[in-house]
């Protein structure tokens, strides 16, 4: 199934939706891949420093990460190619207008933002306003 790459579609398709699930970001040094799994982690990426891992709070305390900052996740409901371009220069330009900060990751069917949880109401009106703004036009 291949997903949408016109800009304006995506833009005004995207129709946000706000996850109630709370996240933290950690990073395991000494963890492997198949111990967070354990954890169901809702994003893992290997960095040159270790793994990052996106967990509910009380995972991340099950595994002896505390004090961590909250954030939320914005799911964008439009089945986005992974090739399209600028989605996310306009989502996050908008987010970023309203001082709001955007953890972005694509995956196979949708972008998913994660904001600060205190920004993720204003977050979500913020890219219901970009979905229908008349600001991107067709290539």
């Amino acid at each position: 199934m291949a997903g949408e790459t016109n800009l304006q579609k995506l833009i005004s398709g995207m129709r946000p939706e706000l996850d109630a699930q709370p996240y933290v970001f950690c990073t395991f040094e000494k963890t492997s891949m198949a111990d967070l799994a354990a954890h169901d982690p809702v994003g893992l990426f290997h960095e040159a420093e270790g793994l990052t891992a996106i967990l509910t709070p009380q995972a991340a305390e099950a595994l002896g990460q505390t004090g961590l900052p909250q954030f939320k996740r914005i799911t964008l409901q439009i089945h986005s190619a992974l090739e399209a371009v600028g989605l996310t220069a306009a989502f996050s330009t908008a987010l970023g207008k309203a001082d709001i900060s955007a953890n972005v990751i694509a995956g196979y069917f949708h972008d998913h933002i994660f904001v600060a949880a205190r920004d993720a109401d204003k977050a979500v009106r913020v890219l219901e306003q970009l979905a229908q703004s008349k600001k991107y036009i067709e290539r």
